[in-house]
């Protein structure tokens, strides 16, 4: 099951199947997309973290219930330009972050580089398997995003080769930007999210959706939208508070508007 709980600001999305070690079943796959859909719009999260069950965070995609499916209905959740269903978390006006516990392996990896950040305790590991089902990674995440994380010679290391790796690796490839011990994942995953609720959500957003829009452009789109969100920013009320804080020197109160 998926489970979403707010406090404080901080939507906390858990992937709750231990038994199973987080492996998705179609019927999670919509729950999943949908929570994370419903975190974007949620007024009272303005961070995401993004979990698993304690020594878990998700191992892919269900087999047994793979089967079920005929194989040319496989893997088909939407057309190519329907990126909110291969790519909810990206498209997350939120930061999201992924505190990884346990194995995030195929679909579960491709979730962790869909998030803005990532972090794990020392049992987390990684791994990109789908060569050895006969596959490409599963959400396009793997071939776009990953090399951009960590650069592509490294990711197609992981990607050709299928190897899962371990949390001292991934933070040594530069994938993960910090281990912990397992009790203290959560406290660390919201100590970061406490840190960026300090920003403005309205500003937030527009930074988010101009670095992963900047990925696709060239230097001038990505100027001509940089404008466009300054503009906005400008004329939005969470300018008109910071300014308005520091000069009455006091925390700033943002509404996102």
């Amino acid at each position: 099951m998926i489970r979403y709980e707010v406090a404080d600001g901080v939507a906390t999305i858990t992937i709750d199947r231990p038994e199973k070690k987080g492996a998705m079943t179609y019927a999670m796959l919509g729950e999943f997309i949908s929570t994370v859909h419903e975190a974007g719009r949620d007024d009272a999260a303005r961070v995401v973290i993004l979990t698993g069950a304690p020594a878990t965070f998700c191992a892919g995609t269900d087999l047994a219930d793979l089967e079920t499916i005929p194989g040319k209905e496989r893997g088909t959740r939407g057309t190519a330009e329907e990126t909110d269903m291969w790519w909810p978390i990206v498209q997350c006006p939120k930061p999201v972050i992924a505190a990884v516990d346990g194995p995030a392996i195929g679909m579960g990896v491709e979730f962790t580089s869909q998030c803005d950040v990532r972090l794990a305790s020392t049992r987390a590991r990684f791994g990109w398997v789908f060569v050895h089902r006969g596959l490409v990674p599963d959400t396009g995440a793997g071939t776009w995003l990953l090399p951009r994380i960590v650069g592509v010679p490294t990711a197609l290391d992981l990607l050709y080769s299928g190897r899962i790796i371990d949390a001292d690796e991934a933070l040594r490839l530069g994938f993960v930007s910090r281990i912990v011990e397992p009790d203290d994942l959560l406290p660390a995953a919201q100590e970061l999210a406490k840190g960026f609720l300090a920003g403005s959500p309205f500003a937030i957003g527009k930074i988010k959706g101009l670095v992963y829009r900047g990925l696709e452009r060239d230097v001038g789109e990505h100027m001509t939208a940089h404008v466009e969100a300054l503009s906005a920013c400008f004329k939005s009320e969470d300018h008109a508070e910071g300014v308005r804080s520091f000069l009455e020197r006091r925390p700033p109160e943002f509404t996102g508007r």
